[in-house]
């Protein structure tokens, strides 16, 4: 059996593989991406009608890829982002004039992202490999050897380095060795396009409540992307109310800023974990995305999360190919590794803490987030810290973050 060869394989075609597959196209590297589905098959998860939210910092980095400009036409920008307790007074309001940016955010839907990223690799060096299955992995010397069956056949690839990138359950990171650690929060979140009665005006809006934070956040048509995170006793009977009911009862735990709930898409829900990967790098082998670290909702930060793991991954396979150092070394995956922890820690204590201490309706820690809500609204350093960690700009800045190619002239 012939084997190919590479000098990076991603294994998972998912938004977070895809965008690192582009910004490494730049690179003169050997790319390849393995990934299940077709993009274009209806079973395709990663690719639907859902809208994901990009920070200030992920928009520069996509800059930084080249593949902004055909992201932004088909994103709506949030301009502020409202914050609040339901039952308590008290909130925090940041928006992109203090923070003298033209948004602070921006909203596009994944199937959007998707038609993007599938065109940069289109117009590029690298080999998509789909659909197709990793089966197994085998350490060899200098490389790492991977058994795929692409449409049914067995076909054999060596990569000087393998990136784990298909998702909190991911298999890859199981064959590499490394364990993840994960929590449930005994919560759901039903995620659906809205639409209301009066416009959003570019705004988003962070509202919590005794079972956990309500998101609504700007899209295009004067529509809003809900992500409505409910206990796991309570979410099946919101679930399955007609539209009217449902959108009364979203009326009631929200509130009214928007005028009254007129329109619902379809509903879905999902089980919300955090999965932490207990190491990012093994031997040959680095770890992004959902893979190394799965959110809880709260905040918007998991997909911008994940792309700073590629910007930093990038960069480091960018600098070693300059130096013509072998990418999957030890040096260079240690690298990746330190560039990472700090990010990665901040940014899981972060949600972890904002859905611990959100979701609690006692009476006296209530009047304490009150209280926490107008101090950051009333107090510029602490409504700066809170914007630029909104922002994914509370942290080092790769050079993809600052919007820069990875290749300097």
């Amino acid at each position: 059996m012939q084997t190919q060869a590479f000098d990076v394989v991603i294994a998972g075609g998912g938004m977070v593989g895809a965008s690192l597959a582009v910004a490494l196209s730049k690179l003169p590297l050997r790319t390849g991406l393995i990934e299940a589905f077709p993009f274009e098959a209806s079973e395709q998860p990663a690719y639907d009608d859902r809208a994901i939210a990009l920070s200030y910092g992920s928009a520069q980095i996509l800059k930084g890829m080249g593949v902004w400009p055909e992201v932004e036409p088909v994103t709506t920008a949030i301009k502020s982002i409202h914050v609040s307790d339901r039952g308590h007074f008290g909130a925090t309001r940041l928006n992109a004039t203090q923070q003298k940016v033209a948004a602070l955010g921006y909203l596009i839907q994944s199937r959007d992202y998707g038609a993007v990223l599938q065109a940069a690799m289109s117009a590029s060096q690298v080999k998509v490999i789909q659909p197709a299955q990793l089966t197994s992995i085998t350490e060899t010397p200098e490389a790492m050897r991977l058994s795929v069956q692409v449409d049914g056949q067995s076909q054999a690839f060596d990569t000087r380095l393998l990136v784990a990138c298909d998702g909190a359950g991911s298999a890859v990171r199981e064959m590499a060795g490394i364990s993840a650690t994960t929590h449930d929060y005994q919560q759901y979140a039903i995620v659906a396009n809205i639409s209301t009665e009066k416009p959003h005006q570019h705004q988003a809006f962070e509202r919590f409540t005794e079972q956990g934070p309500i998101a609504l956040l700007p899209m295009s048509e004067n529509r809003c992307s809900l992500v409505w995170t409910l206990t796991a006793e309570n979410y099946e009977s919101i679930l399955a109310l007609d539209d009217a009911d449902f959108l009364k009862a979203l009326g009631q735990a929200f509130g009214y800023r928007l005028g009254r709930f007129t329109r619902t898409g379809k509903r879905s829900a999902f089980a919300l974990k955090l999965t932490e990967a207990n190491s990012v790098i093994a031997n040959r082998v680095a770890v992004i995305g959902n893979a190394a670290h799965a959110l809880h909702p709260v905040a918007g930060q998991g997909l911008n999360l994940a792309l700073r793991d590629t910007a930093d991954l990038a960069e480091c396979l960018a600098e070693a190919s300059r130096t013509e150092q072998d990418v999957g070394s030890a040096s260079v995956l240690n690298k990746y590794a330190s560039l990472r922890k700090a990010d990665t820690s901040r940014t899981i204590r972060y949600t972890d803490s904002l859905v611990k201490v959100f979701s609690n309706d006692q009476f006296a820690l209530g009047h304490a987030r009150a209280a926490g809500l107008m101090m950051v609204d009333r107090l510029p350093p602490l409504r700066q810290l809170l914007a630029r960690q909104s922002m994914g700009m509370a942290h080092r800045v790769s050079r993809l973050g600052r919007g820069l190619p990875l290749l300097k002239d």
